[in-house]
């Protein structure tokens, strides 16, 4: 059921009531303007949280990427998370987990194509972004995690909300794991609940929806997870998650910060799983790999590892892991699906605020040709998306 990962520590909640000052008083400087929140001459779309934990972003703005890098330029800009560089680079062939992040990396190998930066400056990454001869013609910019980065005024926000630990239901930190208090959510233009199981009743939409209490210009969706063929880490052929065998031993091996999701899905297609976790964006070391060799070495036959992209990332170079556990080895990617049939209203609400604010992509291309010729198209700034105004 929902909310049913939340754990909330009581005795930490005078810490909670302090931190909550300080991010209120945060809030209100940039609420009275105190603290700038710059907007830009390019859509720029931002998905993040305000939990601390996945909500499932990086998929998320894969499906973004997917919908969009056919007609536009799409740039995709990160902090790049427990990297081993500093400033602002630009993703290329030879970048690694280390130099820009895993979560970077992991969207540069799926979409080649696609400009991929980082930058802990989000406002100096959007115009290094704008202005750099390497990624001319940038159409729109996908700002990851930045839902608390309010130095910049996104086109649309759109907030992730974890299904299984549900805003509505947690507390600040340390009791609970919000980075903020819940009326944070009144600046999403749109909000995801994500991780829904895929068995989810009619009935539970319906009190998830008027228990999210949103206003009327924010769009409310619901995501659940969609696994894709497993690939082997050192190559060969993809393998269903469902030709596993309910025989096979599998260790699944995960840094990420909810790993109870994966669990849940792959427990009716192996029924035997031994979870070995680490933190979100743990550095395997050698240490780590002969546990992991050990782990598996001590299994019953058949047996295998599955561990998710974000940490194949990381464990593709890691010395020390056995010959055996490298074959055993099958990465799990994932991607969201829309529930209620809402993927076309999703789908045409982004591509909308796109078209309207580009000038060089072919949707806006696309826009201009069906629009009169003597219309008056003089400045074309994109705004905020127009949730708010209908």
């Amino acid at each position: 059921m929902e909310g049913d990962f939340i754990k909330i520590n009581k005795w930490l909640l005078p810490l909670s009531w302090l931190y909550g000052l300080g991010v209120r008083v945060r809030n209100a400087l940039f609420d009275v303007g105190l603290l700038k929140s710059e907007s830009f001459d390019v859509p720029v779309i931002s998905v993040g949280n305000i939990t601390v934990g996945g909500t499932g972003k990086t998929p998320h703005v894969e499906y973004l990427i997917g919908l969009l890098r056919n007609s536009c330029h799409v740039a995709v800009l990160s902090r790049g998370y427990k990297r081993k560089s500093r400033g602002y680079i630009v993703a290329c062939k030879d970048s690694t987990a280390r130099t820009i992040g895993d979560e970077p990396w992991q969207m540069k190998q799926k979409f080649p194509d696609v400009t991929v930066a980082v930058d802990r400056d989000r406002r100096h990454g959007i115009r290094r972004l704008t202005a750099d001869k390497s990624a001319a013609g940038i159409d729109v910019v996908l700002l990851d995690d930045a839902f608390q980065h309010r130095y910049v005024k996104p086109g649309i926000n759109i907030l992730l909300v974890d299904y299984h630990r549900l805003i509505i239901y947690d507390k600040l930190l340390p009791a609970g794991r919000l980075r903020e208090q819940l009326s944070g959510k009144d600046r999403a233009d749109i909000v995801v609940v994500t991780k829904c199981p895929a068995d989810l009743k009619p009935m539970e939409f319906r009190v998830i929806t008027k228990a999210m209490n949103l206003y009327p210009y924010q769009h409310l969706y619901f995501t659940r997870l969609d696994y894709e063929p497993m690939r082997p880490l050192c190559g060969g052929r993809p393998r269903a998650i469902e030709a596993i065998g309910k025989e096979t031993h599998v260790l699944l091996l995960t840094g990420i910060a909810s790993p109870r999701q994966m669990m849940v899905d792959l427990a009716p297609h192996c029924p035997d799983i031994t979870p070995l976790t680490f933190a979100d964006h743990h550095t395997f070391t050698p240490a780590d790999a002969e546990l992991i060799n050990s782990r598996l070495a001590a299994m019953p036959e058949p047996r295998l590892i599955v561990t998710t992209e974000k940490d194949a990332a990381r464990l593709a170079g890691l010395k020390g892991l056995s010959d055996e556990a490298r074959r055993a080895t099958y990465v799990l990617p994932v991607r969201i699906r829309f529930m209620l049939d809402q993927e076309d209203n999703f789908n045409e609400n982004i591509i909308g605020y796109v078209r309207k604010n580009s000038r060089n992509s072919i949707l806006a291309k696309a826009k201009d040709d069906n629009q009169p010729k003597d219309s008056d198209n003089t400045g074309h700034r994109p705004g905020t998306i127009s949730f708010r105004n209908n």
